[in-house]
């Protein structure tokens, strides 16, 4: 059990009264040692699955069927990446340096979602991340937005517009090869029956 001490008191006050008011706790205020803690391991995760989540479908660009799929897959990419950094500077603001953090993912410390264990083992897997898999992440994370902790509400916005917009590419990318070949049906059908349960687990 963490112990308060004496000249804490007041600090811990303000600071009940800020989350019980809704309102947003910012960098430079008081935090209780363990709501810190807390809030480094989530970003810290966060930002980890954001980094790791590019390599599946990254491995997809130079494979991609047209110059338009490369570019879109491309600028998805780039925006995960983007979701890193956003995520990685947030946890910065709570005293925990980036390098601190990479190395804790690198010799396991720290975790990343376990989703993106799973092989994208055809282009429609690209499709199906993107409207299941990110349809998943946006649903567990737009109440986020809405966080105690400013810094990491407000990277958390900028991200869920961000990843609307890769849930829509994969709806597209599927609803176009639905209505390709046979073979292009039965792929599209193959990769949503491998990915429909990881997406389940997501919550």
């Amino acid at each position: 059990m963490t112990t308060i001490a004496p000249q804490d008191t007041g600090n811990e006050a303000l600071f009940d009264a800020t989350i019980a008011a809704e309102e947003r706790i910012e960098p430079r205020d008081w935090m209780p040692d363990d709501y810190r803690a807390s809030l480094v391991r989530q970003i810290a995760q966060h930002a980890h699955s954001e980094i790791i989540g590019m390599q599946p479908e990254a491995n997809w660009i130079t494979r991609a069927p047209s110059l338009r799929r490369k570019a879109i897959l491309m600028a998805k990419v780039q925006d995960e990446a983007g979701h890193g950094l956003y995520l990685y500077s947030a946890a910065e603001t709570l005293g925990t340096g980036r390098d601190e953090l990479l190395d804790k993912l690198h010799t396991g410390r720290q975790k990343y979602s376990s989703i993106f264990n799973y092989p994208t083992l055809t282009w429609a897997d690209v499709g199906a991340i993107g409207w299941l898999v990110d349809g998943a992440a946006i649903t567990n994370q737009v109440p986020l937005c809405r966080c105690s902790y400013g810094p990491y509400a407000r990277a958390m916005v900028r991200i869920c517009k961000e990843e609307s917009f890769h849930q829509r590419q994969g709806y597209e990318l599927l609803l176009t090869l639905s209505r390709g070949t046979e073979a292009q049906h039965a792929m599209a059908q193959d990769a949503v029956d491998r990915w429909w349960w990881p997406s389940l687990m997501m919550f």
